[in-house]
């Protein structure tokens, strides 16, 4: 059944036997399937007066649940339209325009600054308190005039001026900034989180065909691909984002690719428990555009759809329906499910459907009460989302919100005051505290226990996650003959085909043997027979963050028994005992700690720096790096140039786990996409910030995926030069969260550690040759046979190490040189000691290191 949800013909629609099974179904409260959806959709009459009464049960008991029964809600908003420019061409709307007609109206490219605090002024005295930004898509990607005017007013982009005019408003009206800037990447979100407790975009509908096909209302429109709106929806669950999406139906697509429509946003609803409302939007032909004449989408499809949307979504979601795009039947709306009327403004109108004027407040509230609803408002942010505080909201958005919310049912307090506050960054954020013992206790207390107590919530839905792991897991079928893999990889590595490539990552038994030992003579040829160690110094300043990796057991809540932050002091006397007893370098990293200043990381590298001159820098993973650009409003490239003078010499790359978005993603719920961590490596590189190279392996990864993560690393270098090493990560399963849910693998085998290592030497070669084992995940023995596959180096002495010993590694968290060097013999090869750079070390720093060789201060774990 194909049926149009717009003209269907009669007859078209679904046997009275189907409707009456799907209405029982509907009932019973069993689960829909998109078939059943669809034919529910057209539901009419008596049919649809029986769906909507099943869906107005399901709604109360959600309110209910909420503790909120009876009540609906909207929020008393001002619409501000930023810029009416957009690179997107669809055919039904008449909110965007061209610069001539703005500058014939007398408009400029953007509203200014003052234009926009003058709505939001008076948005204020009349007791508004959500600022409703709405713009076109990338509006300087297709204008010149666009590009022109940010140029002029200080703007890298778009987003740029979003974020500044959400500060303004923060700070000089007191109004939420609840933001639509179209499409946003990841990194846009990192960015705008900070200003805004909300945001939004309409999927509209996963109908490919409407973008696709000539004549569809969203052809010649980049930014309306269904997948590309998905992966925006995903971006913001996985940057805890309290969003609002929805649907816009009756422009063209069937009722099977409605009801698909609505399970796409259920599932990403499921995963990541960040979607706070589903409008459900009615089309609306308007003239002057290219589906003027398109009928409007009748107002019993707009109540079916919601009746369904609630059957689909659950108690627990939030549907809301414009009132401004119906006729006065405000009750049928109730009856369906709704329980949100959304923005109304008593000032500004409804840009994007400016014919059709708000309703009055006290009419909302009349008709709301003929229903049976008390009308009560809301923040842009949902309740929901209000009570859970972090990660959904920023820190520093903290204190707008709380002016305005009512601390007990996280709705708007009627008689708040809406004024402006300091947007500023948290004070004190270096103030030591927590277990700051943790790095020398973790060896000999453990940690508290095994798991956060929030362990079914922060990581996003277990069940979720577990489909969309599995996929990825299948192991490939390898068709290539290992015999003529190992002759090609002894003859030139460097010729391996992908299928040769995969064939030797899956080697076993002999030929795993025949594999290792070839990776052993490539490395004898190109680096020697020296194992490499760096007398180091690992300082963890925090374990606070809230990113939400779910293979991670070193991040915590500020208000976990294990959670330490260290202050500037503490960090900077951890580097001057390195020194003392012979380090060159401290290796520097920590949780995305809300608190923490975008600027913090300067301050790391600069007390480090005063404390110790001499000593080298490493710190700050790629994802730090994002952190602390996004959180300064600075490029990565300007972060990085300011770090460096700070003091930073290289950084770790780490955060890289694998390079495949399709593991990433069941891996972590918020951190950096595969693509981020490139761009920030190799703006690293060209800025001569040098770093390491990583992969974490063992989980819910394939070889395929290790195969690709390598020629990535292979690509990059070859490009810029600027990685010191690779070092393999294999994945520490004990107290790992996605472990304990049960998807993960325990870790890689031994056949797994081997295949890793000696293909990373044979697929890097020649561009780096340097392959770092890790003894704190593998111990002596199995980093002792990692030298025997490929590995010349042996990472550092640590001194301390929390992040593989809170996942539950049993290595300990110290080496001396005099045990590197055991580790080495135990491979039958020389040891020496290397800078960051795998320069010489002075000889000033090889006596310190030896004159105090396992007698370390006490600040320093010790193990017995």
């Amino acid at each position: 059944m194909t049926t149009s949800a717009t003209g269907a013909t009669p007859g078209s629609g679904p046997t009275a036997n189907s409707m009456r099974r799907a209405l029982k179904r509907a009932r019973d409260g069993v689960a829909l399937d998109v078939t059943e959806a669809a034919v529910l959709l057209q539901a009419r009459g008596t049919d649809l007066d029986d769906l909507t009464a099943s869906a107005a049960r399901v709604r109360d008991a959600g309110l209910d649940a909420a503790g909120r029964p009876g009540v609906i809600t909207y929020s008393k908003s001002v619409f501000i339209p930023l810029t009416r420019l957009c690179r997107d061409k669809c055919h039904y709307c008449t909110f965007v325009t061209v610069p001539g007609k703005l500058r014939r109206a007398g408009h400029g490219m953007f509203m200014s600054p003052d234009e926009v605090l003058d709505i939001a002024r008076r948005g204020a005295e009349l007791g508004c308190k959500e600022a409703l930004i709405t713009l076109g898509d990338k509006p300087e990607d297709r204008w010149p005039e666009a590009r022109e005017w940010l140029d002029a007013h200080g703007y890298d982009d778009t987003i740029a001026y979003v974020r500044a005019i959400s500060i303004r408003i923060l700070e000089e009206t007191g109004l939420l900034p609840h933001l639509n800037p179209g499409v946003m990447s990841w990194t846009d979100f990192q960015r705008l989180k900070p200003v805004a407790p909300s945001m939004g975009m309409m999927l509209e509908t996963t109908a490919t065909r409407l973008w696709s096909e000539p004549g569809g209302p969203h052809h010649g429109s980049p930014d309306k691909e269904p997948a590309v709106r998905l992966r925006v929806l995903e971006d913001a669950g996985r940057s805890s984002v309290p969003f609002t999406s929805g649907l816009l139906i009756g422009i063209g697509e069937t009722y099977e690719e409605r009801a698909d429509s609505l399970f796409a946003l259920r599932r990403i609803s499921r995963a990541y428990h960040g979607i706070q409302e589903l409008i459900i939007q009615n089309f609306r032909a308007k003239p002057d555009t290219a589906m003027r004449g398109m009928p409007d989408a009748e107002l019993d499809e707009l109540i079916a759809t919601v009746a369904v949307a609630r059957h689909i979504m659950g108690p627990a979601a939030c549907l809301q329906a414009p009132p401004n795009l119906v006729d006065s039947e405000y009750g049928r709306l109730i009856g369906a499910g709704i329980e949100d009327w959304g923005g109304v403004s008593p000032l500004t109108i409804d840009h994007v459907n400016p014919e059709r004027p708000w309703p009055q407040i006290e009419l909302l509230r009349e008709q709301s009460s003929e229903a049976g609803f008390e009308l009560r408002e809301r923040l842009c942010v949902y309740p929901e989302f209000v009570q859970r505080g972090e990660p959904w909201l920023d820190p520093r958005l903290l204190p707008h919100v709380r002016a305005l919310a009512d601390p007990e049912t996280g709705l708007a307090l009627p008689d708040a005051v809406v004024e402006g506050h300091p947007w500023q960054e948290p004070e004190e954020a270096f103030t030591s505290s927590g277990r700051t013992d943790l790095h020398h206790t973790i060896d000999t207390e453990g940690r508290t226990g095994d798991r956060r107590d929030d362990f079914d919530a922060v990581y996003g839905d277990w069940e979720a996650l577990r489909e969309a792991a599995a996929p990825g897991m299948v192991p490939s079928r390898i068709d290539t003959d290992v015999r003529s893999a190992l002759a090609t990889a002894a003859d030139d590595p460097t010729k391996l085909t992908d299928g040769e490539a995969l064939a030797l990552l899956h080697a076993d038994g002999p030929a795993l043997d025949a594999l290792c030992r070839i990776a052993d003579d490539v490395r004898r040829a190109a680096v020697g027979d020296d194992v490499t160690y760096i007398v180091t110094r690992n300082i963890n300043f925090t374990n606070v963050c809230y990113t939400g990796c779910r293979f991670c057991a070193f991040a915590q809540r500020r208000t976990d028994a294990d959670a330490y932050t260290l202050s500037l002091d503490q960090v900077a006397d951890r580097a001057a005992q390195a020194w003392d007893v012979g380090a060159v370098e401290v290796c520097m990293q920590g949780g995305i700690h809300p608190d923490l200043p975008g600027t913090a990381y300067f301050d790391i590298a600069k007390a480090v720096k005063e404390r110790v001159p001499g000593m080298h820098v490493h710190a700050f993973s790629p994802m730090e790096v994002v952190n602390g650009a996004t959180r300064t409003g600075l490029s990565i490239r300007e972060w990085l140039t300011a770090a460096k003078e700070a003091g930073l010499d290289t950084i770790p790359g780490t955060a890289a786990e694998i390079l495949d978005d399709e593991v990433r993603w069941v891996l972590t719920k918020g951190k950096l996409p595969a693509a981020t961590w490139i761009e920030v490596v190799t703006t690293a590189h060209e800025l001569g910030i040098r770093s390491s190279s990583t992969m974490m392996y063992g989980h819910v990864d394939q070889p395929r995926h290790w195969l690709g993560h390598f020629r990535t690393l292979s690509r990059i270098q070859q490009q810029t030069g600027g990685f010191t090493e690779f070092v393999t990560l294999p994945f520490i399963h004990t107290n790992a969260p996605v472990y304990l849910a049960g998807i993960a693998r325990p870790g890689p085998t031994t056949r797994d550690n081997r295949a890793v290592m000696a293909m990373a030497r044979l697929l890097l070669h020649p561009h780096i040759p340097n392959i770092q084992t890790s003894w704190v995940k593998l111990g002596t023995e199995g980093a002792a046979e990692m030298l025997r596959s490929g590995a010349n180096d042996l990472g550092g002495t640590l001194m301390e190490e929390t992040i593989s010993r809170m996942a539950g590694s049993s290595y300990g968290s110290y080496k001396s040189v005099k045990d590197l060097i055991a580790v080495a013999e135990a491979a039958g090869r020389p040891a020496r000691p290397r800078t960051t750079t795998y320069g010489e070390v002075p000889e000033e720093r090889q006596r310190a290191a030896a004159a105090s060789d396992g007698h370390l201060p006490e600040l320093l774990p010790v193990l017995e």
